[in-house]
């Protein structure tokens, strides 16, 4: 009777007892032959998948906790439920037949009913229709692919300069109204007024964007900003959309009058808006499949097709920095703006940007071709927007390239020409 006591209590102080012997058992076995199955079974055959996500369900579970055995059960019907799933693409399988066995005896010996709540985990029982990043995963899950979803970034600021989805870089006019966005989820338009007379370079000063209506998850969302009223709330006075608790669509105020977030978890979504001297800037990642799902009459969408060919004012390939620059006498080096010449902004936006990418470019334009200092601020605030939101690190920068896409060479010289030909060519 002592050493049945003394084998109780040995059983309930929690890490010292070790995990039952029928679950080690089960997992050696199974992990056991996975490697010789591997080669054997077909692809479809999901049985490795079904013991890897039992193993991650049990592995931190204790026998001498409360509540153990009815995590335990959880997971073995969540396993059984795998099993059965995959049995046709594993049939003739010597480890999913053991697993199968082994599934049996187990719920056998843990008195499991076979009916009941599997685990929490479980992608395909417990994802919420109002979360993209879960509803995405248990879709994924149910297809077989292990792939995450591919997630795109657009960015607009300055005078303006925008990033599409492709990650292509121009520079436009656009003056007026545009749509960035137009899809069965989202629309993003935003306003641009000229930035100093006589030039045809503009900037945001309005920017307005609805969340369309999404099953239960959100009623039509509008947010609205313009120069020197960046609310923290949308148009109804309202800062989220959706249930009060879940909050699938909210809005978060960084710096009062000058930073936002909007986010919206049903749709994967994230939105920055910034007011950045006198002017905004936009930031945005979205899914791919929603960014891309619209209908053939929502084509003019700047953050997917660019600007129009008549509305740009780069090389065609996003450089500020090369048009017709190595056809410009060096007499052309002058000052493009009271205030600033090109040695100046180019001293300027280094002291921010340390690296000579696009957005060191487009800083160095602005300069030149407004003289307001707070386009270096918006330049540098945009190269942060793509760090926090672009998927792919790899893409943070974009580099002036050659007509071939290699990188492009040649001395400061080249590029200052190229600048100030630039800023010839807006005040036409």
């Amino acid at each position: 009777a002592a050493a049945a006591a003394a084998e109780v209590e040995q059983r309930r102080r929690p890490g010292l007892c070790p995990p039952p012997l029928e679950l080690l058992l089960l997992l050696l076995f199974s992990l056991g032959l996975l490697h010789a199955g591997d080669c054997q079974q077909p692809a479809q055959c999901r049985i490795q998948k079904c013991t890897t996500d039992f193993v991650s369900l049990t592995s931190h579970l204790n026998s001498a906790v409360d509540g153990f055995d009815s995590e335990f059960c959880k997971a073995l019907r969540a396993y059984a439920g795998c099993t059965q799933r995959t049995s046709k693409a594993c049939r003739g399988n010597l480890v999913y037949h053991s697993a199968v066995l082994g599934i049996s005896d187990l719920m056998s010996q843990r008195n499991c009913s076979k009916d009941g709540p599997t685990s929490s985990t479980n992608p395909e029982v417990t994802h919420d229709p109002c979360n993209y990043h879960s509803h995405a995963g248990a879709r994924e899950h149910r297809r077989g692919d292990q792939n995450p979803p591919s997630y795109l970034f657009c960015g607009l600021f300055g005078d303006p300069h925008l990033r599409t989805f492709k990650d292509h870089f121009q520079t436009c006019k656009v003056e007026g109204a545009w749509p960035l966005i137009d899809n069965n989820y989202l629309s993003v338009q935003v306003t641009n007024v000229p930035v100093v007379p006589g030039s045809s370079a503009t900037a945001t000063n309005k920017i307005t964007i609805i969340f369309k209506a999404h099953h239960e998850c959100t009623d039509q969302k509008v947010y609205q900003a313009v120069t020197d009223d960046l609310p923290a709330a949308f148009v109804d006075g309202t800062t989220s959309g959706g249930d009060s608790d879940a909050k699938s669509l909210r809005i978060v105020e960084r710096e009062s009058g000058h930073y936002v977030e909007m986010h919206a978890r049903y749709i994967g979504t994230t939105v920055f808006v910034r007011q950045v001297g006198r002017y905004l800037t936009l930031a945005i990642r979205m899914p791919e499949d929603l960014a891309m799902s619209y209908e053939e009459s929502q084509d003019l969408q700047l953050c997917v097709n660019g600007c129009p060919l008549s509305e740009r004012i780069d090389d065609g390939q996003g450089q500020v920095s090369a048009i017709l620059g190595h056809s410009l006498p060096r007499t052309s080096l002058v000052q493009a703006w009271p205030g600033y010449t090109l040695e100046t902004a180019n001293t300027q936006c280094h002291e921010k940007m340390p690296v000579k990418d696009i957005y060191f470019q487009s800083c160095v334009f602005d300069l030149l071709t407004t003289g307001d200092a707070n386009f270096t601020a918006a330049a540098h605030s945009a190269l942060e927007d793509v760090e926090a939101l672009h998927p792919r690190k790899e893409r943070w920068h974009i580099f002036p390239s050659s007509g071939n896409g290699t990188p492009r060479g040649g001395s400061d010289l080249s590029v200052s020409l190229g600048l100030t030909c630039l800023i010839l060519i807006v005040f036409l």
